[in-house]
């Protein structure tokens, strides 16, 4: 995947392909290859090898990618997570993924430390400049079958899993992402990149694709409104990609926008959770130079399954586009196993060559989740128009999406099993279930039903605060509610459905 990213060198060396938003400083594509390839002779000082795992923990910033691209250069295997992951996260995540070496910075070092890995810091004197030019440092052979990123993700079922994903699942993401851009003819275009470069939809979809066609990436460190529409004015932000609580953010500071001349922007994609048809409605309104449209993809597909066609899709269908070039997909009812036509609900089932080679070192989750045939059962509910777009309605797997972060219902209460806290949870909880409510402004958000024991007196704010403990802030519960009984089937799934309904029904 990297001779693909710099395919283009000959024409495009001198051209600018990451700019940090706030100071500035500016990487051109000949700059980012020479970075790159400095930053593999480090690791290959380090005695990185083809196929070892190096866990990358940090926030955006122009050496993230530079970072990324290095490891996956000389074959080793790129393994993201999030910043905002409290130790106990990240500490599950390397049990699990065993990285030789971690790559972070030194405001993070505290959380890692205690793992007693080799460490390198992300600094502006990261990267020594050697005599020899990149082009001199000879690299590993690395094939597209090789697996370049370990990106955890919540899966259909099940707890979170390690998604391999090969340089081939790379470039074919990249290109069914510029599709539309390669097939309008458009020049040059720039790209504002606040969505985590750890995420699915930050690395592959905009950082990888929008730098492999040619295109600037503006990099922001994390999303914040003033920052932002100051960097659409400056930098001539034409490509906006957001997550719906952004959308909601701009519908909310409309009198801001004013301030700013966003007059560039043309697009605006929102992914990784659903956006409202009002939602949508309102932010085109605020961006009439735009169009607004969704996308859909997971982790393990790549990133796209499908998008909206910006120059003949209708505007606010609601839908998630048609199919991604080279994505096939049916609709599957549940209980005959067997396709449905347009217009009829059942489970999404996706199959190209993006999708992940498997998760890693769990081929048992691996064979649940990619049938024989190749086709990768989503765990998402939806159907498709007579027009072709899909339309994503609800889930099977049991998700939260909360700010465009996503996580296992299940997982909040599966804490720290093997630890003295646990206590905590035998002694005065019987029962508990956790659903994903709708909220305007994260998407969904956690909210507990607890049976507590009959020799407690516990009270909500202790439920909240012992699993705030743990978990990052995205994930902490936003309220606790006490219940005699938790409703499940007869196998013993919980019913969240009825949950919902029950604490809807109470409003």
């Amino acid at each position: 995947m990297i001779p693909f990213l710099f395919r283009k060198l000959s024409s495009n060396a001198h051209s600018p392909a990451l700019i940090d938003a706030e100071t500035g400083q500016t990487l051109t594509f000949s700059d980012l290859k020479t970075q790159v390839f400095n930053f593999s002779k480090t690791l290959l000082d380090l005695n990185i090898s083809k196929n070892d795992v190096v866990l990358i923990i940090s926030p955006n910033s122009l050496l993230f990618p530079v970072a990324f691209f290095a490891v996956v250069a000389i074959g080793a295997i790129a393994n993201t997570t999030n910043p905002l992951y409290t130790t106990a996260e990240i500490s599950k995540q390397v049990k699990d993924s065993n990285p030789k070496l971690i790559i972070t910075t030194p405001q993070l070092h505290d959380k890692i430390k205690h793992l007693n890995l080799p460490c390198m810091m992300l600094t502006t004197s990261t990267i020594p400049i050697y005599s020899s030019t990149s082009s001199d440092i000879a690299l590993p052979p690395v094939t597209q079958n090789d697996a370049a990123a370990i990106l955890y993700s919540s899966g259909t079922t099940g707890t979170s899993k390690g998604v391999v994903l090969t340089h081939r699942n790379f470039i074919a993401s990249a290109l069914m992402m510029t599709s539309d851009q390669e097939s309008y003819g458009d020049s040059r275009n720039v790209f504002l990149c606040f969505l985590p470069m750890f995420h699915i939809f930050g690395l592959s979809a905009l950082l990888y694709a929008q730098l492999q066609r040619g295109n600037m990436v503006v990099v922001m460190a994390r999303h914040e409104m003033k920052k932002m529409l100051s960097a659409v004015e400056k930098y001539k932000v034409t490509h906006l990609w957001v997550v719906p609580p952004v959308v909601v953010e701009l519908a909310k500071h409309q009198e801001m926008l004013k301030e700013y001349d966003v007059s560039s922007v043309r697009e605006i994609l929102s992914g990784a959770a659903p956006l409202g048809k009002e939602t949508t409605e309102e932010c085109a309104r605020i961006f009439p130079d735009a169009v607004v449209y969704q996308g859909y993809g997971m982790t393990e597909t790549g990133g796209p399954i499908s998008f909206g066609n910006t120059r003949t899709d209708t505007p606010y269908s609601g839908s998630t586009g048609v199919l991604a070039p080279g994505v096939e997909a049916q609709i599957v009812n549940l209980g005959t196993m067997k396709p449905l036509p347009p217009l009829r609900r059942g489970e999404i089932w996706v199959r190209g060559p993006s999708v992940m080679q498997g998760y890693f070192n769990n081929q048992k989750a691996t064979m649940e989740t990619i049938d024989e045939q190749g086709w990768l059962h989503t765990g998402d509910i939806g159907y498709f128009d007579d027009k072709g777009r899909l339309y994503v309605v609800d889930r099977i797997k049991e998700l939260i999406k909360c700010k465009g972060f996503q996580f296992l219902c299940v997982g909040l209460f599966r804490l720290h099993q093997q630890s003295l806290k646990s206590c905590f949870l035998l002694i005065h909880i019987k029962d508990a279930a956790v659903i994903g409510l709708g909220d305007a402004e994260a998407g969904e958000v956690p909210i507990a039903y607890v049976v507590r024991s009959s020799t407690t007196s516990l009270v909500e704010e202790e439920v909240k605060k012992f699993i705030a403990e743990q978990v990052a802030a995205y994930k902490r519960l936003r309220r606790v509610i006490f219940t005699d009984n938790i409703p499940k089937s007869a196998s013993g799934k919980i019913l969240r459905r009825e949950l919902r309904q029950r604490f809807l029904s109470k409003l």
